[in-house]
């Protein structure tokens, strides 16, 4: 996503930080967490406040220096994608989360003297390679706990990022520690509910007998399909329930709680819980509460 077009898309948050980049007295915080759906506008965002943090120039969106060019390309020394699988050592054989390893080895790097600000910026990606966020899955805790003194303390021009959903996915150390902005998306969503639709439909109507029959619906359903893509899917259909139903308060309250206790149930998948469990409360929680 080009400059401008972030600029155009995100004005309160640019101008923030280009001020920032611009008054040393203002200054930008060394640790910044930024959450919402759309990982790939933060993850560009990030860029741009390294742009900002390390040009030579004039700051404007045509800068041409050395360093605003680098970082366009996403080819800056200084400025680091901390994942899964970017920048690992070769003997690193972990392949699911963040390692221990990887804390070692920013510590290591920030310890030699840079003439560059330095920016990290931790996410995670997907099969295909594309930017995901952060969650208690793939940034674990012990690896986060050997970096909190890093955090608290870094070498000064140096900036973290950390990219996420929900700061609810982050460990609460790294929230205390963060300065966090909500990054709402721009992206004109199609909400897909194409595998849930039979199952969910009239889904609030259901009565206490019926709910082993819905819970064993969607415990098959998970047998042959992703299960978080199952619960986005939930997620849509209860939404789109919800649009069709403002004028209505009761069912409005239902479809809200509903929304939430399907995210609930993301959260406790994301925590490596029973699948049978979590499926089995949720279908309680959607029939009977």
């Amino acid at each position: 996503m080009g400059t401008t077009i972030l600029e155009e898309k995100y004005p309160f948050l640019i101008n923030y930080f280009r001020r920032g980049a611009e008054n040393s007295k203002r200054g930008i915080a060394h640790c910044i967490l930024f959450y919402g759906t759309d990982i790939e506008a933060q993850y560009d965002l990030a860029l741009e406040v390294a742009r900002l943090l390390n040009c030579t120039g004039d700051k404007s969106n045509e800068c041409n220096c050395l360093n605003c060019n680098w970082i366009r390309q996403n080819q800056h020394p200084a400025v680091m994608t901390i994942s899964k699988v970017d920048n690992k050592e070769p003997d690193d054989t972990s392949k699911t989360v963040i390692s221990i390893d990887q804390s070692r080895m920013i510590k290591n790097n920030l310890l030699v003297t840079s003439e560059y600000h330095r920016v990290m910026i931790f996410c995670d990606r997907d099969k295909d390679g594309n930017i995901c966020g952060l969650n208690r899955t793939n940034f674990q805790e012990p690896t986060a706990n050997a970096l909190l003194k890093t955090f608290e303390e870094p070498p000064a021009g140096t900036t973290f990022f950390f990219l996420t959903k929900d700061k609810e996915d982050m460990i609460s150390t790294i929230i205390s520690r963060a300065q966090c902005f909500f990054v709402p998306s721009m992206k004109s969503e199609v909400r897909d509910y194409s595998l849930v639709g039979d199952i969910m439909e009239n889904y609030f109507q259901l009565q206490r007998n019926e709910v082993l029959n819905f819970y064993f619906d969607i415990l098959n359903l998970t047998k042959e399909n992703d299960i978080e893509e199952i619960f986005n899917q939930m997620q849509n259909y209860i939404f789109a329930l919800l649009k069709s139903t403002l004028d209505n308060p009761v069912m409005k309250i239902k479809f809200i709680k509903d929304i939430n206790s399907v995210e609930h149930a993301k959260q406790e998948l994301r925590l490596n819980m029973n699948t049978q469990t979590i499926v089995e409360n949720l279908a309680y929680c959607l029939v009977l509460e």
